[in-house]
């Protein structure tokens, strides 16, 4: 089809890289030194690039070029932000919520030898909120999903359900969010081998199992998996 388009005179371009910057769509790449408009159907055709370059070296002009592709477009960026937050729990960010996997030796899991008990979290951030869809430890996984205070109530939480595990944590009542879509993403997304669901007696904890079953079902994937509830004094009911 012939409609407007950018062009781009690559021998007044200097290669500050100030339109691949301003545009959104993510149609201009720098290479070997200058802009070259390498997705034209990422182009909208309405110039985002044009006041940002220095150089006056982008043109509009109407030729033979393929239709904007709107959808196209949102799933690079999707793909783009989840390539930015996964850099940022690897190398920045909050330091709060940097990713970390802990590899504990045998000694240091061992609670006969060390005579206390030791911490079985093997990664790090563990909450929901915070814990990207993608990550290294949830490769072949088994995925433990806890409710905040079972924790609290159980008191063998770290031997009897988070060895050997990847845990995350949340409380959709604190949280007032539905989890469903982050943990549909976890588990789709990764070779996740079982499932377990930790919550507490109390009616809010459905909260977390609900979104943990839909979470399975809209993965498409067959994985086992379990619900453990637990009581307000720290009993195991089922």
């Amino acid at each position: 089809m012939i409609r407007k388009i950018i062009h781009i005179d690559e021998g007044k371009c200097n290669g500050c890289g100030l339109c691949a910057s301003a545009c959104h769509e993510g149609a201009i790449d720098i290479i070997d030194g200058k802009a070259k408009l390498v997705r034209e159907n990422f182009c909208d055709g309405f110039g985002d690039c044009l006041p940002n370059c220095p150089t006056g070296a982008i043109t509009f002009e109407e030729r033979e070029a393929p239709a904007y592709d709107e959808q196209a477009v949102k799933k690079a960026q999707e793909a783009k932000k989840m390539e930015e937050m996964k850099h940022m729990h690897h190398e920045g960010g909050c330091p709060g919520s940097r990713m970390m996997q802990f590899e504990h030796s045998e000694e240091e899991t061992a609670p006969v030898f060390s005579g206390k008990p030791v911490s079985r979290l093997a990664q790090w951030p563990c909450q929901i909120k915070l814990v990207p869809t993608e990550a290294p430890f949830f490769d072949g996984a088994k995925l433990l999903i806890a409710a905040d205070c079972t924790a609290y109530a159980y008191a063998n939480m770290h031997e009897d359900f988070m060895k050997s595990k990847i845990t995350i944590i949340g409380c959709p009542k604190l949280d007032a969010v539905d989890y469903s879509e982050k943990l549909t993403e976890i588990i789709k997304n990764n070779d996740i081998k079982s499932v377990t669901i930790v919550r507490m007696e109390v009616p809010c904890c459905g909260g977390l199992q609900r979104a943990a079953e839909i979470a399975l079902r809209n993965s498409g994937k067959f994985i086992p998996w379990q619900v453990v509830t637990i009581s307000r004094d720290g009993q195991i009911l089922d």
